[in-house]
């Protein structure tokens, strides 16, 4: 309804309310979050798959050194050459221990001690026996790939 005397071309009209904003393109600050985000992941799967791969080549280099040793006497030696180079990855002065200097580091910062029972005594002389029992050769093949591969992972 008009008022008396009031110009019909002024009019009002009701109030419109302009459409919601579309979601798409998203704001720039949201393109930056994506991004961010992006390159977190890439990072985090780069990283992952580098350590993945460093792990599988520690299990093959202990395997396959192993594997070409031969007889026992020639794996406790490949043992024991393998976990020395560990070791000197982690700590160069490792490189001069021998005996049970050389077991006490072995089950250094370890949750449980690996090295303190006959299997130390076996790493530490057996590859200069003629003959070594095969059974002990496996109980301490399984210690020290283990310690190999906590080390190498540790670097």
């Amino acid at each position: 309804m008009i008022a008396p005397g009031a110009d019909p071309g002024l009019v009002l009209r009701d109030i419109h309310v302009p459409p919601p904003p579309s979601w798409w393109p998203p704001a720039p600050g949201w393109w930056l979050v994506a991004a961010i985000v992006l390159l977190a992941a890439g990072f985090v799967a780069g990283w992952a798959w580098r350590r993945r791969r460093r792990r599988v080549a520690a299990r093959r280099l202990f395997d396959d050194t192993l594997a070409a040793a031969g007889t026992p006497a020639r794996q406790v030696a490949a043992m024991s050459a393998l976990l020395r180079r560990a070791a000197r990855q982690r700590d160069p002065a490792a490189a001069v221990l021998q005996g049970e200097a050389w077991l006490r580091y072995l089950d250094a910062g370890a949750r449980d001690a690996l090295f303190d029972d006959g299997h130390g005594a076996l790493l530490v002389e057996g590859g200069f026996r003629r003959e070594v029992d095969a059974a002990e050769v496996a109980a301490l093949h399984a210690r020290a790939r283990r310690r190999f591969l906590e080390w190498m992972r540790a670097s």
